[in-house]
């Protein structure tokens, strides 16, 4: 098998690879970490950089389709990202694995306590590498430290993500079988139904993968991996003794806001603390109007929230006139736990304040509360210290239902027990027991032409829903080649009338006034919008679908253009010029 080696590994290897690899003066050598458990465990320790923080978690969906923000992203602008601007093709993490894995074999610990921590190692492996694939594709697989005189190794070319996506699979197949741990309080360490959970969201990536980019020629491999993460999604449900949080009246929106771990739920968690100054930004993300990307929901997808009685909100005659407040009314809890909607509430000053969307942050009126904490205090820095969950119980039942939906063999007991058991926590209560059986036309026309299943459009729903703001979307769409979703305008609520003040929490308090041109006499308390087509020239990057009223429209002006090199991002060209035989990902 071919290898490669890349600038980032060149430099940490001829600066000497890494202080485990020495044997310092004044320091013991290497047979001190690996002939103690002790040692391996702190070793292993360092392993964990690779997990995703916060800021990877609460960001990730600033690029998607359901969410709109201040500005496109330059990833989708002509001439605004490029090789030149390309990340992520750094590999010092993995050195540290594979010098661990070579050198984890001292005949001083049991076999057990080997076979264990090695599992660990191939399980940080398995997660480092898919995310290469997913950015790159084609990736080196490399299984061992290399030395600076290997040229044959270091510049060579890539393997193809069959390889690569081969060797992740047998890398968790071993930890799932060589993890001891089962149960870990914390929620913070790697036990062996956390392999299972990430094995099932790898094995659904690349099975949906190789689905729909039938260019590749995979398609026939495809039920393989569909049936790899149904097991290992089963392996968690049926032994893992999780369950979905039910807990309180708002069971969704504390998963993401509580500052203990949810135990139940939660398999996988990044831990945060106030005493320990181990904090992240959430708040100031979500409620500043000039830091971070103002992200809040689209129309379009808030449409997708099913009406508490199970029926599709956009069932209801004459849907896309249905204003605010009234649209948010009887619908899937989770858009109330997901967004400010009437009745939301925080702290500002020690007072417990209505706070409707603000229109200084958000650009639709779907202004996001999943994340941020009550307390206006938490608004400005990192001063959060609410866990984020990195893999929760309701992934793997959306993982679970996805494959068998997609090999066809999802039963009524299945739908009960994952996408029924989300519907029933979200307070919907029909269509939870039972396998759908009618295709949604508004679900079908606006996200998944292709797809004329009701079941697997349904578990594609439920998927967007629950899983909204924590860093899915992109490569969702990304697996189901639905990319020409990203040109969708960014819609937002729908405004009936100019110049007429609107309650947005039906408190009986006005908040916002839409206008062209002059605005009207000033209400105390009122946020005033215009919404005229030009601003002092320029276009307004806010305005009307229909001019003196309709959805708001944000950004239409500026066009996003799909384009399937998307896909894959581009080998950034230093690393390219270091090793021309890495090649170049399709239209870079």
């Amino acid at each position: 098998m071919k290898n490669i080696f890349y600038a980032g590994l060149v430099i940490l290897t001829m600066a000497g690879c890494s202080e485990l690899d020495q044997e310092p003066v004044s320091a013991v050598g290497p047979e001190a970490v690996f002939n103690s458990e002790s040692g391996l465990n702190l070793y292993a320790n360092s392993f964990y950089t690779i997990l995703p923080d916060a800021t990877d978690i609460i960001r990730a969906d600033n690029m998607s389709d359901i969410a709109a923000r201040k500005e496109v992203p330059d990833f989708f602008r002509e001439g605004a990202f490029g090789p030149q601007q390309s990340s992520g093709w750094t590999w010092d993490r993995l050195r540290n694995i594979n010098y661990f894995l070579e050198n984890n074999n001292s005949d001083e610990l049991s076999p057990e306590v080997r076979d264990h921590y090695n599992g660990l190692a191939r399980f940080f492996r398995a997660w480092f590498y898919f995310d290469k694939v997913k950015r790159f594709g084609d990736v080196p697989w490399v299984s061992k430290t290399i030395d600076v005189e290997e040229d044959e190794i270091l510049y060579a070319g890539r393997d193809s993500r069959v390889v690569v996506m081969d060797s992740i699979l047998s890398d968790l197949d071993y930890a799932i079988s060589h993890i001891t741990a089962e149960s870990d309080d914390s929620r913070s360490l790697i036990t062996r139904y956390v392999a299972a959970a990430f094995k099932s969201r790898v094995a659904l990536f690349e099975g949906a993968f190789r689905k729909y980019h039938t260019d590749y020629g995979l398609v026939e491999t495809a039920n393989d991996l569909f049936e790899q993460a149904a097991d290992a999604a089963a392996l968690v449900i049926d032994e893992g003794g999780f369950s979905l949080n039910t807990s309180g009246n708002t069971p969704y929106y504390d998963l993401f806001t509580s500052k203990s771990v949810v135990t139940s739920e939660v398999i996988l968690a990044n831990i945060y603390d106030l005493e320990l100054g181990i904090l992240h930004d959430a708040n100031w993300y979500y409620t500043s109007s000039t830091y971070g990307d103002r992200l809040n929901l689209t129309r379009r997808f808030v449409h997708t929230y099913l009406s508490i009685d199970g029926t599709p909100f956009t069932s209801k005659p004459n849907y896309s006139r249905i204003g605010f407040p009234e649209e948010t009314y009887q619908r899937d809890e989770r858009l109330s736990q997901t967004i400010r909607t009437p009745g939301y509430e925080r702290v500002i000053g020690g007072e417990i304040v209505a706070s409707p969307p603000v229109f200084s942050y958000t650009y639709t009126g779907y202004q996001p509360v999943k994340w941020v904490l009550k307390d206006a205090f938490y608004d400005s820095g990192s001063n959060n210290d609410n866990i984020i969950p990195v893999i929760r119980y309701a992934e793997v039942l959306l993982n679970y239902a996805e494959a068998l939906a997609e090999l066809g063999t999802l039963t009524d007991e299945d739908w009960n027990t994952s996408v029924g058991a989300l519907r029933r926590r979200a307070g919907i209560t029909n269509g939870t027991t039972a396998l759908p059986t009618t295709v949604d036309p508004y679900l079908q026309a606006e996200f998944y032409p292709g797809i004329s299943d009701p079941v697997l459009l349904e578990v594609r729903r439920e998927r967007g829903i629950e899983l909204a703001l924590e860093g899915f979307r992109f490569y969702d769409l990304v697996r189901w080649a639905k990319g020409d979703l990203f040109e969708k305008n960014w819609n937002g609520f729908y405004v009936a009338e100019l110049n007429v003040p609107m309650d947005l929490n039906d408190d009986g308090v006005n908040d916002v006034l839409f206008y062209q041109g002059t605005p009207p006499n000033q209400l105390p308390g009122v946020t005033y919008v215009d919404v005229s087509d030009n601003i002092r020239g320029d276009v307004n990057p806010m305005r009307l679908s229909n001019g003196n009223r309709g959805e708001i429209s944000w950004l239409e002006h500026i066009s996003i253009t799909w384009n399937d090199k998307f896909y894959l991002y581009p080998i950034p060209e230093r690393d390219r010029l270091m090793n021309p035989e890495l090649g170049q990902n399709p239209g870079w």
